[in-house]
């Protein structure tokens, strides 16, 4: 009898390489923080870093992103290692898109059409799946030429989830029809959506928001005792929970948001504007940071610069440090050239210095501080409720 073959039927995660430009306004310690974020992408996308490629220049190539010397390296080594793909930290222009895939011959993803594409994969509802659709077809829209080109060779994998080859390979016109039909859609979810936000009543209303993977739906979890998914994945939490929560005898509702992120797509903000309703009409919000990440406060400002996008940053906001298990003291340098380490009661002291909002400083996991949270909550709310509710508040 002859040899029985085996056949290795795993699936193997796509490899690939990523690519950034350094320009001056950017720090070292930036830069590599930017390319730990993009390969979290990858790797949530499923993909795997085999590779990173940086090239320091005063502005992004205009035709190729990267110099040419720097792209014939790329494709050099794209070859000697079979890469599936090759991943840009920056939105490509449809021409920079065009001209790189001729000369590297492989998959082309930005870092706009990265984020489309675990939107996709996470996408759940009616609703989410709606909206990723809708900012995939705009995302789409001017690089249709593109796509027709080079559909031959690109059949799935990252970056090819959700409109489907039906749509791509359409004049611009459907494109324009179908653009038109998912924001009617949009439409009625959100009409519907704004009847389920009445029906609730008039309770109190706070939302979670922060940057992507801080620890909201943890915090979630432990106010409402409740089971949201918790993954340590960029964007695990797509659709807005609200829960009913009860601090010693006042209730108000909690909701968990999407994560922000840095260089969020523009069509993402726009399609997700219904999402963060949420948000935009809570009373009062939560920001949650991860302090254990060392450009939490490059985080901060993200947050605050959509937030301010959406008209929500005038709101009463608690900022909730989270991960203070797992802070680790930075070093700094002083005037006279000696190295100290800021240690946590060090920020806590110059940020409270600084700001005049309340914050909180808790380890969700370890359930450090969270009493203090809870009477913070408390406090803020009471008062609202009571200027709500004057004839009722003797309840609470």
């Amino acid at each position: 009898m002859g040899k029985t073959k085996i056949y290795d039927t795993a699936h193997k995660p796509e490899t690939a390489l990523l690519v950034s430009v350094i320009t001056p306004d950017i720090s070292e310690q930036n830069a590599k923080d930017y390319l730990q974020e993009l390969e979290f992408l990858v790797q949530t996308a499923g993909g795997e870093v085999q590779g990173v490629f940086t090239q320091k220049l005063a502005k992004p190539e205009h035709a190729t992103f990267v110099g040419s010397g720097k792209l014939e390296e790329i494709r050099q080594y794209a070859d000697a290692e079979e890469i599936d793909m090759i991943v840009f930290d920056d939105e490509l222009s449809p021409s920079q898109l065009r001209n790189i895939e001729r000369e590297l011959k492989r998959k082309i993803l930005d870092r706009s059409n990265l984020i489309l594409d675990i939107f996709a994969k996470h996408a759940q509802t009616a609703q989410a799946k709606t909206q990723v659709e809708l900012a995939q077809l705009q995302y789409l829209l001017p690089r249709l030429t593109r796509m027709w080109t080079h559909l031959e060779r690109q059949r799935g994998g990252i970056g090819m989830r959700g409109p489907g080859e039906s749509q791509i390979e359409t004049d611009r016109r459907i494109i324009l029809n179908k653009i038109s039909l998912l924001k009617e859609r949009l439409r009625v979810i959100d009409k519907q959506n704004e009847t389920q936000r009445k029906n609730r009543g008039e309770l109190i209303r706070v939302a979670l928001v922060g940057y992507t993977n801080v620890g909201k739906s943890t915090i979630l979890n432990m106010i409402s005792k409740s089971d949201v998914l918790m993954e340590n994945k960029l964007f695990a939490t797509l659709d807005t929970t609200v829960r009913k929560v009860v601090i010693d005898n006042l209730p108000f509702l909690l909701s968990d948001t999407v994560g922000f992120i840095r260089k969020l797509p523009h069509h993402l903000v726009e399609s997700f504007k219904s999402t963060l309703d949420e948000v935009r009409e809570a009373d009062v919000l939560i920001h949650v940071v991860d302090i254990s990440h060392p450009n939490f406060e490059d985080h901060i400002a993200a947050v605050n610069e959509t937030l301010k996008d959406i008209d929500a940053l005038d709101k009463p906001i608690i900022t909730v440090f989270n991960k203070i298990d797992a802070y680790k003291a930075p070093v700094e340098v002083d005037e006279d050239g000696e190295e100290i380490k800021v240690t946590l009661e060090d920020f806590k002291n110059s940020w409270m210095a600084k700001n005049a909002d309340p914050a909180i400083f808790l380890s969700a996991t370890e359930k450090t501080n969270l009493e203090e949270f809870k009477q913070k909550l408390y406090e803020i709310i009471s008062q609202m409720h009571i200027v709500r509710y004057p004839y009722n508040n003797l309840l609470y």
